[in-house]
This record gives structure tokens, sequence and C-alpha cells, in this order.
């Protein structure tokens, strides 16, 4: 008689400290902060001014992730934002969030990410000219589908891709940061004498350094998108964020000072990519370990995004506020398989357009505009929820501050610049709720009866079941 346990056909409790911290950190660092520099300085205006941005920007990633805490052992479910918001505004809410970033922000990002990767990848191959377009675009798909192949294989496959990489990007990080503590030394200060001289800063101008800044540093609210998957979420959950978060920000301030080391602020602006020209200037002949790290940088932090997109997807079809096979887990790896695939078939579609970097710009703002209401949940629920027992409890005017920040976050820009495409977003938005009213408020019958042969199929060729079924 076989005595080895069944498990239960849910998610495992398989991400430990060290894993949630390199999620985190690998989910940051990405090609961010080997790219954004050069928006930032642009921004900005001056060395000064740059590296303030990118401190206050690791300080509101620290205080929105504090927020994020208190959520989270508040409400220990995955999915992140869409779990807040389901559980202090209700359905339509969450089901606009679940909308926008499940068919739009997450499966782009992945995309823009893998196309990053491609590009680095085929450098090398193309020293004197870009490399042919649908060549990167066929690389970039089929990282996609390597790397959701790996995270429906096993999470803690998954895991250890991600710790591996994330020391490969704390490696290169620490190799830069140690060669301008070097160029200090030997007395390479000049580009930080007058480093508050430069053009006057307008209020859309800072916003849109932030927008910049913040993007490098997106990626600090993603372990709640994994907590049932948490080990001891109530310990794990704040120390991931309390150690990975300030470990980012340093390195973040560090390499920024270790650029200008090196780089005028001229030849920052004129670099398609900071940390290759850096590279370039300062390490050869030993120049192509930077895109080397880089290609690996950007690996692991598309591997953070595929496994934490996929438990967004796994979470709102588990709702009911996606299709009902998306919550389906696999039999044999006991991965969100269905919701995986889901985000990676969106990505794919993504990398096929000329230029999905406009896309992004233009939800970057109903990023923000998300953010500042799952802040505001965590105030709304201190009212309406106080039976809810509070592991972690932030002070009420840290998330206040974050609600004022998102609102500047969200309206700056668009006050400063106003462009159509800003109402497009909004439009695309709110035309979720043409598809929220028939088919989750009503729950339309012919639809079930629709998806019911097609749900069979694809449970019978994925070999998934719905959470705590079996034979």
């Amino acid at each position: 008689m076989d005595q080895h346990p069944v498990k239960a056909i849910v998610l495992q409790k398989e991400v430990g400290l060290l894993s949630a911290i390199c999620l985190i950190v690998g989910n940051m660092i990405g090609s961010g902060i080997f790219i954004a520099p050069k928006a930032v300085l642009l921004y900005s205006g001056a060395v000064g001014p740059c590296l303030l941005i990118w401190t206050a920007c690791g300080v509101l990633a620290m205080m929105g992730a504090l927020c994020y805490v208190e959520l989270g052992t508040m409400i220990p479910k995955s999915g992140g934002e869409y779990s807040y918001l389901l559980e202090a505004f209700g359905s339509p809410v969450a089901y606009l969030y679940s909308w926008t970033t499940v068919m739009v922000t997450k499966p782009s990002a992945f995309s823009i990410i893998t196309l990053s990767l491609a590009e680095y990848v085929l450098a090398p191959f193309y020293p004197k000219c870009s490399p042919p377009v649908i060549v990167t675009k066929c690389l970039a798909a089929a990282a996609i589908a390597f790397i959701v192949t790996i995270n429906c294989l096993s999470v803690k496959l998954a895991s250890y891709v991600q710790n591996s990489f994330t020391a490969a990007q704390l490696f290169i990080i620490t190799v830069i940061v140690g060669a301008g503590m070097v160029l200090l030394a030997q007395g390479n200060t000049e580009n930080f004498s007058n480093a508050f001289d430069g053009k006057s800063l307008s209020v859309g101008g800072i916003g849109l350094a932030f927008y910049s800044g913040l993007w490098a540093y997106d990626g600090w609210n993603q372990v709640n998108s994994i907590t049932e998957e948490l080990k001891n979420p109530v310990r794990n959950l704040p120390l991931a964020i309390l150690i990975g978060i300030p470990l980012v920000a340093v390195c973040y301030v560090l390499i920024n000072i270790a650029y200008f080391t090196a780089l005028t602020s001229n030849e920052l602006l004129l670099s398609p990519a900071v940390a290759v020209t850096f590279g370039d200037k300062v390490f050869r002949p030993m120049s192509w370990i930077v895109p080397l790290f880089v290609v690996f940088s950007t690996f692991g932090s598309a591997n953070a995004s595929c496994f934490t997109a996929g438990r967004l997807a796994y979470v709102c079809g588990r709702e009911g506020h996606m299709v009902g096979i998306l919550s389906f887990i696999s039999l044999r790896h006991l991965t969100p398989s269905p919701a995986l695939i889901f985000n990676g078939f969106l990505a794919i579609l993504y990398v096929i357009p000329a230029d999905i970097n406009t896309l992004i710009n233009y939800f970057s703002f109903a990023q923000w505009l998300f953010y500042g209401l799952t802040m505001f949940s965590l105030i709304v629920m201190r009212f309406t929820r106080k039976e809810l027992k509070r592991p972690v409890k932030v002070p009420i005017i840290i998330a206040i501050l974050m609600v004022l920040i998102s609102c500047y976050l969200v309206l700056a820009p668009i006050i400063d610049n106003p462009e159509i495409e800003y109402l497009y977003s909004s439009l695309f938005i709110l035309s979720g709720l043409l598809l929220y009213y028939p088919f989750v408020h009503l729950k339309v019958k012919w639809a079930r009866r629709f998806m019911r042969p097609i749900t069979i199929l694809l449970q019978i060729l994925l070999e998934v079941v719905p959470p705590d079924k079996c034979d």
C-alpha cells in the first residue's frame, strides 16, 4: 500500500524567505536600472536632482511596500492588489483592475522585458548595426515560451532559477558599484561639482522623472501576488520586503553614482544602454562582462514577471472575474499552468506590434491609479473592516501620503502634456464594465454553455483540475 501522503490539489507553500527576497530583487532589477537613468536625468535636468529622485523613488517604494505588508498579512490571499480591492470596494473595481492588468499591463511588460533580453543577446552578433526586427521578436517569443515552461513544470524549479539569476544581478551591480568607488577614490568627481546647475524643473517633468525611476523600481509589490505560496507569510512577507527593497534602493543610488564617475551628463544622455557604455569605458578589454550579466539580469526579471503574473490570472479565474480554466491547477506539477500559459500567449501577441513601449507609457498612469486605490483601500478598511486581524499595522499617515503621491503621479504628466492616448487608455479600462455586467454580474447562461466544451478540452490537454478537486 502506498504510504506517501497525497498533496491537496492547491498551490503549495514552497516559497521561503530567501526565494521571496530574490523574487522582489529579481523583479525590480531587470533591464530598468541599465536603461532608465537616461530618462531620469533627461527630465530632472542635472546630476543632483537625478540622484535625489532615485533616492526618493526608493523611499516611495518602501512606503508603498509597508502599506502592502499590512494588507498582505491582513488578507493572506494571492493576487496582490486584486484581492485587496475586492475586499475593500467590491467586485466591479477589482474586475476593472484585473481586466487592465491581466489583459494589458502584465503580459505587455513581460514582452518588453524579453524584447530587451533578445536585443542584448543578439548585440554581439550584429556589432555594427541593429539586429533584424524579425530575429529579435522570434528570440523574444522563444524566451517567453521557455520561461513559461519552467514555471509550469515546478514552483521549486522556478524559484531555483530566480535565486540563481538574482545572484547574477547582484554580482554585476557589485562590479559596477565597485568600479565607481575606485574611480571616486582616484578623484573622478568633476561630474558632481555644480550638481544642481541645470534647467528649471516643471511639475510635469518631475512626474515624468519619477515615472522613469519608479519603472526601474517596479516589482516592489510582487511578493504580495504569491502570499498563498509563501511559507509563514506573517513572518516572511514583512521580512522579505524590509530586506529586499532597501537593498535594491541602495544598489540603485550607488550604481547611478558610479555611472557619473565615468560618464558626463551628455555621454549618459546619448547612451542607448548606460551600463554597456559604462562597461566599454571602464572595463576594457573585459567590457563584454556587462552585457552578458545584463542578459542574466533581464532573464531573471522576465522569470519573476511570469511567476507573479500567472498568480494574478489564477486568482481572477478563481473569483469568477476571468474564465474558470485559469483557476485550474496542474495535476502533476501543482502549478497554475493555464494561467501561466495564458499570460505567455498574450505576451507573445504583444511582441508582434512595431512598438508596444508606447502602450506601456500610456498605461503607466493607470498602474499608479490602481496603486493609489490600493493604498486608499487600507484606509477604508481601517473603518469598515475593524474585525480583521492586523499582525502588522503601519501608521495611517503613510497610506495617506501614498494616496496623495499616487494622485500626483497620475495627474501631473497628463496636466503638463495632455495627449489623446491617455483618454484611449481610460476608455479601455472603463470598457471592462461592458464585459463585467453580462458575464460576471448577470452570469448569462449561454456564455457558460459556450465555454464548457472548451474548458473540458483544455482540461484534458493540460491535465489540470479545479483547486481542491481530484478523482
